[in-house]
Formats: structure tokens, C-alpha cells, sequence
């Protein structure tokens, strides 16, 4: 599910807030089956992205590890 996300906690260099709200709209898109909703769905659609995008954001924020950063290049092969 959801090939195009891509994994990024401890990636160097860090992930952003705009990939956040990359990889929370590809989900969205993903489980509402939508790519661009109707006029009637596009309110619910927008809010659930931005509330995915804030959580997901707020994950990678408290999320800790000893390890160290993997180069994005790695990680996307």
C-alpha cells in the first residue's frame, strides 16, 4: 500500500514538514480512492491530509533511536 511513501524518520537529510504532507496526501489518495475529490468530498478529504500530516509530523518529532541517520539514497533504493 502506498509504494510512492517513503520511510522518513532518521533519514539524512531530514525529512521535512512538506514531505510529511507528501506522504500523508498519497495516503488519503490511497485509502479514500480518490485522486482528486468531488466538490462535496473535498473539505473532509483536505482536513483529513492536514490531520494526518500533523500527526505524522508529530511522530517523527518524538520518535527516538541510537542509530544512526540512514542516507536517503539507501533508504529509497
Amino acid at each position: 500500500m502506498c509504494r510512492s511513501i517513503h520511510t522518513l524518520y532518521n533519514v539524512e537529510p531530514a525529512a521535512s514538514a512538506e514531505e510529511a504532507h507528501a506522504a500523508a496526501l498519497q495516503y488519503v489518495r490511497k485509502v479514500s480512492g480518490y485522486r482528486k475529490p468531488s466538490r462535496a468530498n473535498e473539505e473532509a478529504f483536505t482536513r483529513a491530509v492536514d490531520e494526518i500530516a500533523a500527526v505524522s509530523w508529530r511522530l517523527l518529532g518524538e520518535l527516538e533511536t541510537s542509530a544512526p541517520p540512514r542516507h536517503r539514497e539507501h533508504v529509497h533504493a
